[in-house]
């Protein structure tokens, strides 16, 4: 009892009596409010302060397209005065990497230096490596960060801490989703089915067999520069085989845009403009397809980079599948549209037909990603069948606007993909600039290219009655190169040592073949002595409306037409595709109540259009009537004679057509619109 006595006054000195108690309370409380105010105040600063950031962000964000938008323009309008002025030496898709390559100058020098920090990065060290996606917990506030990419140690304070620099590096999955479709879909649909079956054969074959030997060249030489690279030390990180594969199937991609361009001005051969832009549409969709199996070749065990039998077929196999799976995806999309066209009065609403057209089409690239095949494949074949099909259940007005619509899209997205290209040479973060593998990689692609060109012409030329001459195949070989799809493909993965030599390469190679072979389209068709002044539409048939075309010297052209060669297997599919599929998904063709058998007289009934059997004359293909028909036109000085493309009646036989007259016409037109063309009536002494 004492000793509780004599502790209680020790632990009363720790408490202030009650009545001291209540004084202090109100100065308690007086200080829980300030610091709650002061709470609130930081609150409200960091809000303010959140706000101002996301103000400045996209205001940063407007800039850069406001910045690509009037590169555009400037293209534009300098396209103009070169076309005014009949400047052939640079093309407009040069003039756009040029403006890009200006404008990355002064990104990248004339910007001063922006950063939110000042400090030194801090440090931490991860046992699994970087991750995609960060979650922080800083003092009980949650931040989530994404994976931006590798930053060189090197340009820390001069790249990441400009703003500019970092927002003007598009994802690379825009230029997939966004940018290619239209340009890949524009490229089907504008296809002309005449001059591209008429050459079906070769143009499979150098899309196909000569990029895979040109990725083999390419990749095989690829890797002896590695490995000389090795030898002396220039390698400073991991090279395998199936990188150097990998970039001889993106580098495979040929796009001879320039030179195309030049060839439709100027009226070029026609063989030669057909299988270079055949091949151009072709292999772009072989190259990712056969990039996608290098990816996917996997070896078992602990050497996953060595040749490995069963790896190798099951690459071969997911090639296989993915082209076909892709390729049927965007025919049953293109049929699906026709038959939404056909048997709809969309065409009463032109601009619910065009709008729905639009759509149908650009989901099919996405569709197939989502699926996990190749939407270009996809995209491609979808513009080829909405062409063959669609097109013909369209309103004339519908057909008009979705021509000119996706020839903007297809102008305005490859244009700005190269002008992104002038951009990221001075913005990209992680340039990989190796002198020994650019100069192997100039010397691998022409070696690869001429491995393709001549040998397979060679063994073209046993079959085909119009050679492939010699001339010819110079400017094919002269022809390759290289712009938008390599460069996307490239860019589309840049997290390795490799990948980013890769497309430090890449995009070298795109500078140099677009400005020098692009520019030297011109001189090379005049050495060459490729005929140029060619009509189209009027190499394969020549109207007899007393019109003669001469020869550049003044004499008279040998007029005689050869026989052509035309695909039996296209030939096989054409009769198949007029007497049942156009008259299925189309309002042409011969009713199916007269081409299917008796027992489908209810599906016969079912899909053939009211239209089949009040119109006499159906629509008719001149593509096609033209190749049927090809061998069958002679051509003489005297006069024409040609198997004249009718329409086809309701028995499925020819019979004359008014649009004859109409096709005639626009030719007379053209003929006289061009100045540069000399164009001679023929004397009744002719």
């Amino acid at each position: 009892m004492d000793a509780a006595v004599a502790k209680k006054p020790k632990l009363c000195r720790f408490f202030f009596p009650l009545e001291k108690q209540l004084m202090l309370f109100p100065i308690l409380i007086l200080l829980i409010n300030q610091a709650s105010k002061m709470n609130a105040e930081d609150g409200v600063m960091e809000e303010l302060a959140s706000e101002k950031e996301a103000e400045e962000s996209h205001r940063q964000d407007s800039v850069n397209l406001l910045t690509f938008i009037l590169l555009l323009t400037l293209t534009i309008l300098t396209i103009w005065l070169f076309k005014h002025r009949r400047v052939r030496f640079l093309h407009e898709t040069g003039l756009a990497m040029i403006y890009g390559l200006l404008v990355g100058v002064i990104l990248r020098y004339g910007i001063p230096a922006t950063s939110y920090h000042k400090k030194t990065p801090p440090s931490c060290s991860l046992e699994e490596g970087p991750v995609s996606t960060l979650l922080l917990n800083v003092t009980g506030k949650f931040f989530e960060y994404t994976l931006k990419g590798e930053i060189n140690s090197r340009e820390i304070n001069n790249v990441e801490q400009n703003d500019m620099l970092r927002k003007v590096t598009f994802d690379p999955e825009v230029f997939f989703n966004i940018l290619l479709p239209p340009i890949i879909f524009h490229a089907g649909y504008s296809l002309k089915k005449r001059h591209f079956f008429r050459n079906l054969g070769s143009i499979i074959t150098y899309a196909f067999l000569g990029t895979a030997i040109s990725c083999f060249v390419i990749g095989n030489l690829m890797y002896g520069v590695v490995k000389l690279m090795q030898f002396i030390g220039q390698l400073t990180n991991k090279f395998y085989y199936t990188d150097c594969l990998f970039f001889g199937a993106i580098i495979s991609a040929t796009d001879p845009v320039t030179v195309l361009a030049i060839f439709n001005e100027l009226h070029a051969d026609v063989d030669l403009y057909a299988l270079l832009f055949g091949e151009s549409v072709m292999n772009d969709a072989v190259a990712i397809v056969l990039s996608s199996s290098i990816v996917a070749y996997q070896p078992a065990g602990a050497s996953t980079h060595t040749f490995d039998a069963t790896a190798f077929f099951k690459s071969v196999g997911v090639f296989l599948g993915i082209f076909s799976g892709s390729f049927a995806m965007g025919a049953i999309t293109g049929v699906v549209t026709a038959l939404v066209t056909k048997f709809t009065k969309l065409h009463c609403f032109p601009l619910l037909e065009t709008a729905l057209f639009f759509l149908m089409s650009w989901s099919t690239f996405l569709l197939a990603e989502a699926c996990g095949f190749t939407g270009v494949v996809a995209v491609l074949f979808c513009g080829i069948t909405q062409a063959h099909y669609t097109y013909n259940n369209l309103s004339e007005e519908s057909t008009k606007r979705t021509k000119q619509l996706f020839e903007v899209l297809h102008f305005l997205a490859e244009n700005f993909i190269f002008s992104y290209m002038g951009l990221a040479l001075f913005t990209f973060q992680n340039h990989v600039f190796s002198p020994i593998f650019i100069a192997g990689a100039f010397l691998a692609i022409f070696i690869g290219r001429a491995s393709n060109i001549y040998p397979l012409s060679f063994l073209l030329n046993l079959g085909r009655r119009h050679k492939i001459r010699g001339n010819l195949q110079h400017m094919m070989m002269f022809a390759g190169l290289r712009g938008a799809m390599a460069f996307a493909l490239a860019i589309r993965d840049t997290a390795t040592y490799a990948r980013q030599m890769t497309f430090t390469t890449t995009l070298l190679i795109v500078f140099f073949t677009v400005w020098v072979f692009g520019g030297g389209t011109t001189p090379m068709l005049s050495w060459l002595h490729i005929r140029v002044g060619v009509d189209p539409d009027q190499d394969l048939q020549q109207c007899g409306d007393n019109f003669l075309l001469f020869q550049g010297d003044g004499t008279m052209p040998e007029v005689s037409k050869t026989k052509q060669e035309s695909a039996w297997l296209f030939r096989l599919w054409y009769t198949f595709d007029h007497n049942y599929l156009k008259p299925m998904l189309t309002h042409s063709g011969p009713p199916l109540t007269t081409t299917l058998p008796s027992c489908c007289g209810p599906l016969a009934r079912c899909f053939t259009s009211p239209q089949a059997y009040e119109n006499h004359e159906q629509l008719r293909d001149d593509d096609s009537d033209l190749i049927l028909n090809d061998d069958d036109t002679a051509i003489t000085a005297k006069g024409v004679s040609s198997g004249g493309a009718g329409g086809w009646g309701v028995n499925g036989k020819r019979s004359s057509s008014t649009s004859e007259e109409a096709l005639k016409r626009e030719m007379d037109q053209e003929f006289l619109s061009r100045s540069t063309r000399l164009v001679f009536p023929i004397e009744d002494n002719a």
